[in-house]
């Protein structure tokens, strides 16, 4: 169902717009190690917001 995918892909990239946020707030305050971790966990979320994008994309045009 595209709605599901569509629904996936707006929750991680959500979640990933939070991360990147939050890395670069602690960036910002000199906490490297916290900036990282926040960085590495937005890199997570941005590539399966990707992939949900691109599933969502190919049952809203009928190419799956």
């Amino acid at each position: 169902m595209a709605q599901t995918s569509h629904a996936e892909a707006s929750k991680h990239h959500e979640a990933a717009a939070k991360s990147h946020k939050s890395a670069a707030d602690h960036h910002a305050k000199g906490d490297m190690a916290t900036a990282t971790k926040h960085s590495e966990e937005a890199h997570g979320h941005s590539v399966k917001a990707h992939e949900s994008s691109a599933k969502a994309h190919a049952k809203s045009t009928g190419k799956h």
